[in-house]
């Protein structure tokens, strides 16, 4: 192939990799998300206190009290008629979590799942201990 043809293709591609997360800021909390159990597919901020929120990929949020909303995708797998797998649904739905003791230079985790068609979402602290649970899950 011609190295004039594949050189502009190659710059495309390159440009569309993901941008490196940020610098934590110690002054902020910061928050990771993870979706531990299967058919979980996308788990995305979408929300901080009630304003969309510019990369999906984590929050990083000042001291105190915050509203978190998060997308999470999944897939629910049921049983077909005859003994036969039927195709897994998709869901889509939104979790709303509020926390109110964030602290500047900690870790949080925050991990959704689902049991069938209900999904849920935890809020970790550094020591692996459940701060808060989702009040609130939209799902389309």
């Amino acid at each position: 192939m011609d190295f004039r043809v594949l050189l502009p293709i190659l710059l495309c591609v390159s440009g569309c990799a993901t941008s490196p997360l940020p610098p934590v800021d110690a002054n902020k909390a910061w928050i990771d998300f993870a979706t531990p159990a299967p058919g979980g597919k996308v788990l995305m901020a979408e929300r901080l206190d009630g304003r969309r929120v510019a990369d999906g990929r984590f929050f990083q949020v000042a001291p105190g009290s915050h509203e978190l909303e998060v997308r999470f995708d999944f897939e629910v797998y049921s049983g077909g008629g005859l003994g036969m797998q039927a195709e897994p649904q998709e869901r889509l739905c939104y979790l709303i979590v509020r926390y109110d003791h964030f602290e500047a230079g900690q870790r949080y985790r925050l991990e959704a799942r689902s049991l069938a068609f209900s999904p849920s979402a935890r809020l970790y602290n550094a020591k692996r201990e459940i701060v808060a649970e989702d009040r609130q899950a939209n799902c389309l």
